[in-house]
């Protein structure tokens, strides 16, 4: 056998491939987590509380246990117990995560209860009249009205305050000053697939069937939680269908083990589309302060971006919106702060480009507003504020290729056509504007370990604990294990989503497919290389194994992001406040692409979500009862076809010479700057700008028109 490319072997990587589980999917072959059959599985179902605050002080659980098909009802009184000081793999323990331990009832809609029947309606029926009596306290939800001397700065993923220059003294010095506040609201995932595990011991084992972003990161978490060695507990989670942050380690996941344990045969939990609000995680709200002072040239003095998110009572999370100031835009002083306030809410979570989503609509909105007070061309001032080095850490920049993606995207948008005085251009009703705003996202990797196997019959098995998220991940590691082992697509098999394949980095923060690429690479070359010695392939096969934890170490000093820039036309509604997007285009440097048609669309997919972020998404949550008002997917609104206009995404040639593997992930860019585009276009056609989202018909039929 050899696996030398020939002459007329194309290379796989940079060319266009379906996703190789496609036809599984589409035809509903491919299994998700909440339909793999089990025998003898039992049914859980969430018992969630009615109040935002309190102490659970009964629950009557003798009526609902003697309805059909109930087999028990966990509660804090009967439950297992938790390890729930444990040091987790992303830091302090989540115990948003620990179920039953307590009687405490930190906000609405948290755990008391899970009944467990034979059947899931038996199930349902059986939680919806189980009676939880509480000792009601206050709550206090609004976000709105949280003061200042409530809030602390707090590290999130990246530093609470950065700061360096006298601030004061630099905007008194400066000739133009922005100084505006930029509001985002509550948001939710709302993807496709609801939450849902099945857990059973097997032999000792604990058995996790599931839906998650990274099968590792659970099976590590669980071991802790249950007291468990590692080894004693396996995951599994073939097809996701969607996460977008929010598929880590939740309720349904504990609520699961924790039943098996206690009747030691398999249960399912599937959480509703309403406990799904409640319990999944969402984006926190943002209240966030932008101070820019620019000499008379635009050159910025003074940067000031401070970013107030909320976190529950129960576990601290930080939406870190100062982040994308301190890679975008470099000044004398420089100060960026992300502050935190503590509201008997849900915790938060991760959701698509946490930080930079809500921190690009601020940070870029009021680099417009700049632009237009300086008389400048919004991206001319961009121009004129490329930073040499990373403005806070001061490291050299890998590649840096923004400016690029703005030539490339004005020739294509037609921007210097652009009349850039406002309220001027009308059709019939409607009045036309275009805007465009920066992108950015940290490139990062993570240590991944993969194995890949010659096999006997001339194919290869590349084993790696990825998670396709429907990224298309599956796909681009059978392009790259490909090329690496020059060879054709058709003979690589990639087996992901399993806990015994060994450790690799989540499906998240756009590491996801870097990270594991340059595992399966490393194996597949080496692997390659010794079947170049001709010493044969034995019955079993030759498998070859990547650990990348020592490189990875390597690449940390330098300042490694992809960049884009965002166009948008809208058109609005002067008698209904109705704002249409029309056109969108994206451009962006993001590395090495793998596979075009996936790439292009996680890019346009980010680019609607920040439509969606612009025009329509906001969770309303009610004071009195301290819950999401309309908590399903018809009160919580999103893009749909009819949202949706000609969305364009293209990337221009982007090579680090430096990077081993030259790929970055293209799943949050898209997003990022797509929603101050949006904003930045409302204002050019109106005259009016909107600071708060979404751009509701409302908010524009109340705003004020510009004085004279």
């Amino acid at each position: 056998m050899t696996t030398t490319t020939t002459a007329t072997t194309a290379r796989a990587v940079g060319t266009p491939h379906t996703r190789v589980e496609g036809r599984d999917k589409v035809t509903g072959a491919a299994r998700y987590a909440g339909e793999i059959p089990f025998a003898g599985l039992a049914h859980g179902w969430l018992v969630t509380s009615a109040v935002a605050r309190g102490r659970i002080t009964s629950i009557d659980t003798g009526p609902v246990l003697e309805m059909p098909g109930v087999l028990t009802v966990l509660h804090h009184g009967n439950a297992p117990r938790l390890d729930t000081e444990y040091t987790g793999l992303l830091g302090t323990p989540d115990r948003t995560s620990a179920l039953f331990q307590h009687d405490r009832v930190p906000h609405l809609g948290w755990p008391v209860a899970l009944v467990v029947a034979e059947t899931s309606e038996q199930a349902r029926e059986a939680a919806e009249a189980l009676v939880v009596h509480y000792e009601q306290q206050p709550h206090d939800v609004d976000f709105a009205g949280a003061g200042d001397d409530e809030a602390y700065s707090v590290d999130g993923y990246m530093p609470g305050v950065a700061a360096k220059g006298d601030l004061a003294a630099e905007l008194a010095a400066s000739d133009t000053v922005v100084d505006a506040e930029y509001t985002t609201p509550e948001e939710h995932h709302a993807m496709m697939e609801p939450h849902a595990a099945t857990a059973h011991w097997d032999g000792g084992r604990l058995e996790i069937v599931d839906s998650n972003q990274g099968t590792m990161w659970v099976a590590h978490e669980l071991a802790l939680l249950f007291s468990l060695d590692p080894a004693a507990v396996h995951v599994r989670s073939e097809h996701v269908g969607g996460g977008f942050g929010s598929k880590g380690v939740r309720a349904h996941q504990v609520a699961a083990a924790l039943a098996a344990t206690a009747l030691q045969r398999p249960v399912r939990v599937v959480m509703t589309r309403r406990q799904m609000f409640s319990l999944a995680g969402y984006r926190s709200p943002t209240r966030q302060r932008i101070r820019l002072g620019a000499d008379a040239t635009g050159r910025l003095r003074a940067l000031e971006h401070s970013c107030l998110s909320l976190t529950s009572t129960v576990h601290e999370f930080v939406e870190s919106g100062a982040g994308p100031a301190r890679v975008m835009y470099d000044a004398d002083a420089h100060h960026t702060a992300n502050r935190v306030v503590r509201l008997d809410v849900p915790t938060p979570t991760w959701m698509r480009a946490p930080g930079e989503a809500p921190g690009s609509f601020a940070l870029e909105s009021a680099f417009d507003e700049l632009a237009e007070r300086l008389g400048l061309d919004p991206i001319a001032l961009r121009v004129r504020n490329e930073p040499e080095a990373g403005p806070v850490s001061g490291l050299p920049f890998a590649s840096r290729h923004l400016i690029a993606c703005f030539e490339e995207g004005a020739r294509r948008f037609g921007w210097a056509d652009r009349d850039p005085r406002p309220g001027l251009r009308r059709e019939g009703r409607w009045l036309i504007g275009t805007g465009t705003a920066a992108a950015s996202f940290p490139a990062g990797s993570a240590p991944s370990t993969a194995t890949v196997t010659a096999e006997a019959d001339g194919t290869f098995t590349v084993r790696v604990n990825a998670a396709d998220i429907g990224t298309g991940a599956r796909t681009a590691l059978t392009l790259i294990a490909a090329d690496a082992l020059e060879t054709t697509p058709e003979r690589v098999r990639v087996l992901i989503g399993d806990s015994d394949l060994g450790q690799a980095w989540i499906a998240g923060g756009s590491m996801g497919t870097r990270s594991w690429a340059w595992a399966v690479t490393g194996a597949a070359t080496e692997l390659r290389e010794r079947l170049a010695l001709g010493t044969g392939i034995p019955p079993e096969g030759l498998t070859v194994r990547s650990d990348t934890t020592q490189a990875v170490g390597a690449l940390t000093q330098k300042e490694r992001h992809s960049f884009g820039a965002q166009f948008a036309e809208v058109a609005v509604d002067v008698g209904t406040g109705e704002v249409r997007v029309r056109r969108m285009l994206g451009i962006f440097s993001a590395g090495r692409i793998v596979n075009p048609l996936t790439a292009r669309n996680q890019l346009v997919g980010g680019m609607i979500w920040g439509l969606s972020m612009a025009l329509h998404e906001e969770a309303a949550r009610d004071r009195a009862s301290g819950g999401v008002v309309g908590a399903d997917l018809a009160g919580y609104h999103v893009a749909t076809h009819a949202d949706v206009p000609l969305v364009e995404a293209d990337w221009i040639e982007d090579v680090d010479p430096d990077d081993p593997i030259g790929i970055r992930g293209v799943g949050e860019i898209g997003i990022v700057g797509a929603a101050a585009a949006i904003a930045n276009a409302v204002w050019h056609a109106t005259g009016v700008r909107h600071r708060a989202l979404p751009i509701r018909p409302d908010r524009v039929l109340r705003a004020e028109p510009p004085r004279a």
